[in-house]
């Protein structure tokens, strides 16, 4: 099989301006519904892309952890996402909910979020992700992974789920939206694509887009 033979008739569902809220959050938080309805795996992971600081594009898979008025994630400050985001806070977001044939795009600024979020949301976490967030010095090169084994064993002989406090250098990030994108696979890759568009003065705007 050769990787340019793959293809797929989307047929599941389809999408017109009529169809949708007109706050896209409320749009997304329906079809975000329907998604852990429908078991989509990992229905909270999301492309992030952030700007390296040389103008080049960085992606990774994070996952989502809240939704108000903009999309929260949590993560290492120190990080090579968190470096990008304290020198260019513009992000976009992708999900892709395939069991759905389903696509949301979110561009928007991140800012971090509240100390008291942070530690809200950390203390939520099992005991060995709330070690884990001591243990890993993200995005560093380290020796092998004996050094990670070492740190992890050391720390729960010191931090028992009793002492244990929230690391400064981790915390959560908000993503404020000012596009956000809703696209349902149909025939003929004639997909729908609803585009909504933050206007600072009248709300948001409602587009279609060709696919």
């Amino acid at each position: 099989m050769k990787i340019a033979d793959l293809r797929k008739e989307y047929t599941l569902k389809s999408l017109e301006i009529s169809d949708v809220l007109n706050n896209p959050i409320l749009q997304f938080k329906s079809w975000f519904d329907e998604a852990f309805k429908a078991k989509v795996l990992e229905v909270n992971a999301m492309n992030l892309s952030t700007i390296r600081k040389d103008g080049k594009p960085n992606s990774r898979i994070v996952l989502l952890k809240g939704v108000d008025n903009g999309f929260v994630f949590y993560t290492n400050y120190m990080s090579t996402k968190g470096i990008e985001l304290g020198n260019n806070p513009w992000v976009s977001l992708t999900f892709h909910w395939a069991e759905l044939e389903r696509q949301v795009r979110v561009m928007g600024k991140a800012e971090k979020v509240s100390a008291e979020e942070s530690d809200e949301y950390f203390f939520s976490r099992p005991y060995g992700s709330q070690i884990g967030a001591w243990v890993s010095p993200q995005s560093t090169v380290i020796e092998n992974r004996q050094v990670l084994e070492k740190k992890e064993n050391d720390l729960k002989n010191s931090l028992n789920p009793d002492t244990i406090t929230r690391p400064e250098h981790w915390g959560g990030y908000r993503v404020i939206p000012k596009e956000i994108e809703f696209w349902q696979g149909r025939p003929s890759r004639l997909h729908d694509r609803i585009l909504f568009t933050l206007n600072e003065a009248n709300g948001w705007d409602i587009k279609r887009l060709a696919p």
